[in-house]
Protein backbone atom coordinates (compact mmCIF):
# COMPACT_ATOMS: atom_id res chain seq x y z
CA UNK A 1 0.00 0.00 0.00
CA UNK A 2 2.80 2.38 0.88
CA UNK A 3 4.45 1.86 -2.54
CA UNK A 4 1.26 2.80 -4.41
CA UNK A 5 0.93 6.10 -2.56
CA UNK A 6 4.53 6.97 -3.36
CA UNK A 7 4.03 6.18 -7.06
CA UNK A 8 0.85 8.26 -7.12
CA UNK A 9 2.58 11.10 -5.30
CA UNK A 10 5.53 10.92 -7.71
CA UNK A 11 3.25 10.90 -10.74
CA UNK A 12 1.26 13.86 -9.36
CA UNK A 13 4.42 15.86 -8.68
CA UNK A 14 5.83 15.13 -12.14
CA UNK A 15 2.62 16.30 -13.82
CA UNK A 16 2.56 19.40 -11.64
CA UNK A 17 6.22 20.06 -12.50
CA UNK A 18 5.48 19.88 -16.24
CA UNK A 19 2.60 22.32 -15.90
CA UNK A 20 4.75 24.72 -13.93
CA UNK A 21 7.41 24.64 -16.66
CA UNK A 22 4.80 25.39 -19.30
CA UNK A 23 3.28 28.23 -17.33
CA UNK A 24 6.46 29.93 -16.11
CA UNK A 25 8.99 29.21 -18.83
CA UNK A 26 7.34 28.51 -22.16
CA UNK A 27 4.15 30.58 -21.94
CA UNK A 28 5.90 33.96 -21.46
CA UNK A 29 7.72 33.42 -24.75
CA UNK A 30 4.37 33.46 -26.53
CA UNK A 31 2.66 36.07 -24.40
CA UNK A 32 5.57 38.55 -24.50
CA UNK A 33 7.39 37.80 -27.79
CA UNK A 34 8.53 41.42 -28.30
CA UNK A 35 10.40 41.39 -24.98
CA UNK A 36 12.22 38.21 -25.93
CA UNK A 37 12.92 39.51 -29.44
CA UNK A 38 14.30 42.87 -28.32
CA UNK A 39 16.64 41.22 -25.86
CA UNK A 40 18.23 39.01 -28.51
CA UNK A 41 18.25 41.33 -31.52
CA UNK A 42 21.42 43.12 -32.46
CA UNK A 43 22.31 45.59 -35.13
CA UNK A 44 23.20 43.88 -38.36
CA UNK A 45 26.39 45.79 -39.16
CA UNK A 46 27.73 45.85 -42.70
CA UNK A 47 31.03 46.80 -44.24
CA UNK A 48 30.83 49.80 -46.54
CA UNK A 49 31.22 47.47 -49.53
CA UNK A 50 28.28 45.32 -48.39
CA UNK A 51 26.14 48.41 -47.82
CA UNK A 52 26.94 49.71 -51.32
CA UNK A 53 25.71 46.45 -52.86
CA UNK A 54 22.52 46.60 -50.79
CA UNK A 55 21.82 50.25 -51.70
CA UNK A 56 21.99 49.39 -55.38
CA UNK A 57 19.42 46.59 -54.96
CA UNK A 58 17.15 48.30 -52.43
CA UNK A 59 17.86 52.03 -51.94
CA UNK A 60 18.12 53.13 -48.35
CA UNK A 61 20.25 55.65 -46.48
CA UNK A 62 23.55 54.51 -45.00
CA UNK A 63 24.39 55.16 -41.35
CA UNK A 64 28.09 54.94 -40.48
CA UNK A 65 29.51 54.56 -36.98
CA UNK A 66 33.08 55.85 -37.19
CA UNK A 67 35.13 54.51 -34.30
CA UNK A 68 38.62 53.48 -33.21
CA UNK A 69 39.75 50.57 -31.07
CA UNK A 70 41.24 52.84 -28.38
CA UNK A 71 38.28 55.23 -28.05
CA UNK A 72 36.51 54.90 -24.68
CA UNK A 73 33.37 56.75 -25.77
CA UNK A 74 33.19 54.55 -28.88
CA UNK A 75 33.06 51.48 -26.61
CA UNK A 76 30.48 53.16 -24.40
CA UNK A 77 28.31 53.94 -27.42
CA UNK A 78 28.63 50.33 -28.58
CA UNK A 79 27.55 49.03 -25.16
CA UNK A 80 24.84 51.56 -24.26
CA UNK A 81 23.45 53.08 -27.44
CA UNK A 82 23.79 50.38 -30.08
CA UNK A 83 22.19 47.76 -27.81
CA UNK A 84 19.03 49.75 -27.06
CA UNK A 85 16.04 47.93 -28.66
CA UNK A 86 14.63 51.10 -30.28
CA UNK A 87 17.99 52.02 -31.81
CA UNK A 88 18.54 48.44 -32.99
CA UNK A 89 15.11 48.41 -34.65
CA UNK A 90 15.53 51.78 -36.37
CA UNK A 91 19.00 51.02 -37.71
CA UNK A 92 18.11 47.53 -38.93
CA UNK A 93 14.79 48.53 -40.52
CA UNK A 94 15.46 51.98 -41.94
CA UNK A 95 19.21 52.19 -42.73
CA UNK A 96 22.14 50.12 -43.81
CA UNK A 97 24.28 50.43 -40.68
CA UNK A 98 28.03 50.38 -41.26
CA UNK A 99 30.86 50.15 -38.74
CA UNK A 100 34.00 51.90 -39.92
CA UNK A 101 37.23 51.61 -37.98
CA UNK A 102 38.80 54.97 -38.76
CA UNK A 103 42.26 53.41 -38.48
CA UNK A 104 41.73 50.22 -40.45
CA UNK A 105 44.47 49.02 -42.79
CA UNK A 106 42.24 47.59 -45.52
CA UNK A 107 41.58 49.77 -48.58
CA UNK A 108 38.03 50.86 -49.42
CA UNK A 109 36.68 51.53 -52.89
CA UNK A 110 33.82 54.00 -52.82
CA UNK A 111 32.23 55.60 -55.89
CA UNK A 112 35.13 54.37 -58.02
CA UNK A 113 37.79 55.94 -55.80
CA UNK A 114 40.24 53.92 -53.73
CA UNK A 115 40.80 55.07 -50.15
CA UNK A 116 43.70 53.75 -48.09
CA UNK A 117 45.41 54.15 -44.76
CA UNK A 118 48.67 55.80 -45.80
CA UNK A 119 50.47 54.59 -42.67
CA UNK A 120 49.01 51.14 -41.99
CA UNK A 121 50.00 49.62 -38.69
CA UNK A 122 51.11 52.90 -37.21
CA UNK A 123 49.46 54.16 -34.05
CA UNK A 124 46.53 56.55 -34.65
CA UNK A 125 46.91 56.60 -38.40
CA UNK A 126 43.57 57.61 -39.90
CA UNK A 127 42.15 55.97 -43.01
CA UNK A 128 41.59 58.34 -45.93
CA UNK A 129 37.91 57.32 -46.16
CA UNK A 130 37.35 58.37 -42.55
CA UNK A 131 39.25 61.61 -43.23
CA UNK A 132 37.02 62.30 -46.26
CA UNK A 133 33.77 61.61 -44.36
CA UNK A 134 34.82 63.69 -41.36
CA UNK A 135 36.32 66.38 -43.63
CA UNK A 136 39.57 66.22 -41.70
CA UNK A 137 37.92 66.88 -38.32
CA UNK A 138 38.93 63.61 -36.70
CA UNK A 139 36.70 63.06 -33.69
CA UNK A 140 35.61 59.71 -32.28
CA UNK A 141 33.01 58.47 -32.12
CA UNK A 142 31.32 60.18 -35.03
CA UNK A 143 28.29 59.19 -37.04
CA UNK A 144 27.69 59.92 -40.70
CA UNK A 145 24.74 59.70 -43.05
CA UNK A 146 24.75 59.03 -46.79
CA UNK A 147 21.61 59.36 -48.90
CA UNK A 148 20.26 56.71 -51.26
CA UNK A 149 22.42 58.12 -54.10
CA UNK A 150 25.52 57.71 -51.89
CA UNK A 151 26.02 61.42 -51.29
CA UNK A 152 27.37 62.39 -47.88
CA UNK A 153 24.60 64.23 -46.01
CA UNK A 154 26.61 65.05 -42.91
CA UNK A 155 28.89 63.75 -40.18
CA UNK A 156 28.17 64.44 -36.52
CA UNK A 157 30.90 64.08 -33.88
CA UNK A 158 30.49 62.87 -30.33
CA UNK A 159 29.01 60.25 -28.10
CA UNK A 160 25.23 59.91 -28.39
CA UNK A 161 23.08 58.13 -25.80
CA UNK A 162 19.97 56.35 -27.13
CA UNK A 163 17.56 59.20 -26.31
CA UNK A 164 19.74 61.60 -28.31
CA UNK A 165 20.46 59.27 -31.23
CA UNK A 166 16.82 58.34 -31.88
CA UNK A 167 15.75 61.84 -33.01
CA UNK A 168 18.91 62.20 -35.11
CA UNK A 169 18.15 58.95 -36.90
CA UNK A 170 14.56 60.01 -37.57
CA UNK A 171 15.65 63.51 -38.70
CA UNK A 172 17.67 61.97 -41.52
CA UNK A 173 15.43 58.98 -42.24
CA UNK A 174 12.38 61.23 -42.71
CA UNK A 175 14.36 63.73 -44.83
CA UNK A 176 13.71 66.50 -42.29
CA UNK A 177 17.18 67.85 -43.05
CA UNK A 178 15.93 68.91 -46.50
CA UNK A 179 13.43 71.43 -45.10
CA UNK A 180 14.68 72.00 -41.54
CA UNK A 181 18.31 72.87 -40.93
CA UNK A 182 17.96 73.09 -37.14
CA UNK A 183 18.79 69.62 -35.86
CA UNK A 184 19.10 70.79 -32.24
CA UNK A 185 15.56 72.21 -32.26
CA UNK A 186 14.28 69.00 -33.83
CA UNK A 187 15.96 66.97 -31.05
CA UNK A 188 14.46 69.22 -28.35
CA UNK A 189 10.92 68.84 -29.72
CA UNK A 190 11.14 65.16 -30.66
CA UNK A 191 8.88 62.73 -28.84
CA UNK A 192 10.40 59.33 -29.29
CA UNK A 193 10.13 55.80 -28.03
CA UNK A 194 13.38 55.77 -26.02
CA UNK A 195 12.59 56.43 -22.39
Amino acid sequence: MQRTINEQTFSYLMNKNIYLHIVFIILPLFVFPEVNKSQTNKIEWFTIEEALKKVRKEPRKIFIDIYTDWCGYCKRMEQNTFTHPVIVQILNDKFYPVKLNAEQDEPIIFQGQKYINENPGQRRSAHNFAIAILQGRMSYPSIAFFDEELNLITAIPGYRPPDNLEPILMFFYNDEYKTNSDLEEYIENFEGRVK
